[in-house]
């Protein structure tokens, strides 16, 4: 395997025998360039190429499948945990050439890269066989994402169940709008395997499409594991909301208790609070005492009252 090769020896490359990988940068103009001097495919499939925001798709002209994949990896470069960034990743299937696009650099390429220079017996095997590890890596690269949600949900509901975190609720709509976010991401590209699988086409044999549906179940089982996240993080959020709500009501009730056993404490003495010399005990040496032990046996007998029904 050969770096930074010019024109005309891809050219010379292409009209070879046997199968080609190019790996071009899409934010290159020279190297977007090969595409329409060298293999010549169509204005279109290169222009989605180049940009950065074309949709997931799979389209087939005259002599040559296009592809474009999403490959999707949490931002090491932010302080947000949650945080996604994306790349597309567009592959040109010929009958005996592969090219792959990006615009930045992709582990998932770069892993395939070393992989067929320690077994270039790989590249033998057909454009489409490797068009099927390209795409194998690029949903290969969901299972990390899917370890990562794992930990969030597994320490969120630590937080919940265990020592509650009253600052847990923005976390959660954060990981929820991430598991969507990926749903998102999926759906499209479900489709477009789907069609690889399924579709006949002459840059697909029959054969490699079986490997493609591998790839497909792999999809399949990533958008079954985000369901599953899905609705583990509602049930988080309910357990959450319920547990506001369950210390709320603890704090009511213990409000509402307080209340209750000071009321023998307001009506005595506002009684004894009234302009009147004729009041009870009002000039007894010890008044006073014997007014706050019937206010306190009062609040006892209240409390004891409310304790028997259930009510504390």
């Amino acid at each position: 395997m050969e770096r930074d090769l010019d024109g005309d020896t891809l050219l010379r490359a292409a009209k070879g025998e046997g199968s080609l990988w190019v790996d071009l940068d899409s934010s290159d103009p020279a190297q977007v360039a090969i595409l329409r001097d060298v293999f010549a495919f169509h204005p279109l499939a290169i222009e989605d190429a180049a940009s950065p925001s074309s949709r997931v798709k799979v389209d087939e002209y005259a002599t040559f499948l296009v592809v474009v994949a999403r490959v999707v990896g949490f931002c090491e470069s932010t302080e947000d945990p949650y945080d996604l960034e994306t790349a597309n990743l567009t592959i040109f299937l010929t009958r005996s050439a592969i090219v792959t696009v990006h615009g930045q650099t992709l582990p998932v390429i770069e892993t395939l890269i070393a992989r067929i220079r320690e077994h270039p017996d790989l590249l033998e095997r057909g454009p489409a066989r490797v068009a099927h590890m390209v795409l194998d890596s690029a949903v290969d690269a969901y299972f990390p994402l899917l370890d990562r949600l794992d930990e969030f949900v597994d320490d969120m509901e630590q937080r919940v169940f265990g020592k509650f975190d009253e600052g847990l609720l923005q976390e959660i709509f954060q990981v929820k709008r991430l598991v969507i976010t990926l749903r998102r991401y999926l759906a499209p590209q479900r489709e477009v395997l789907s069609e690889l699988t399924m579709r006949p086409s002459a840059f697909l044999p029959v054969e490699a499409q079986l490997y493609f549906r591998d790839v497909y179940d792999h999809m399949l089982r990533i958008n079954d594991t985000l369901d599953s996240y899905r609705d583990l993080l509602s049930s988080t959020l309910d357990a959450y909301l319920t547990q506001v709500s369950n210390r709320l009501g603890a704090v009511s009730k213990g409000l509402a208790v307080i209340g209750s056993i000071s009321i023998p404490f307001v009506a005595i003495a506002g009684v004894y609070g009234m302009n009147f010399d004729r009041i009870p005990l009002a000039h007894h040496p010890y008044g006073f005492e014997i007014m706050v032990a019937v206010q306190l046996a009062c609040s006892a007998g209240l409390l004891l009252w409310l304790r028997r029904r259930g009510m504390v």
